[in-house]
């Protein structure tokens, strides 16, 4: 968290766990999404497409990230005009992620409810 926190990150290059990319999210840090198995896909389809906090790195035709298509996708969240809206949009998810968790946040509520929903229930 302090690394991904820090001034100096441009952008996160991550295989899209799902604990990585909620960080990244919640600290409106721009990725570049280079997803392995599982449900990395899914969330570098989210990071990317649904987001749009991020590129997506795409394989060769064996199924390979090559270093010059990692590097060109860095290079377009840094500096390139995708770069500019990832930057935004990131931004825009770290003050609704924030806004969500403070006090009277809907998550701050939702938790409030789930765990007063345990407690009512242990009493019964």
């Amino acid at each position: 968290m302090e690394v991904l926190a820090h001034k100096a990150l441009g952008c996160f290059v991550t295989h899209c766990g799902w604990n990585s990319t909620l960080e990244a999210l919640c600290l409106g840090v721009p990725m570049v999404a280079v997803p392995i198995w599982t449900d990395q896909r899914t969330n570098a389809k989210f990071v990317a497409d649904v987001w749009r906090m991020g590129v997506r790195v795409d394989t060769d035709k064996n199924g390979v990230f090559k270093g010059e298509i990692v590097g060109h996708c860095i290079r377009e969240v840094m500096d390139g005009e995708k770069g500019k809206e990832v930057k935004t949009t990131s931004k825009r998810w770290m003050d609704m992620a924030r806004e969500a968790v403070k006090e009277g946040g809907s998550s701050n509520i939702s938790i409030n409810e789930f765990v007063a929903s345990l407690t009512q229930h242990s009493k019964s």
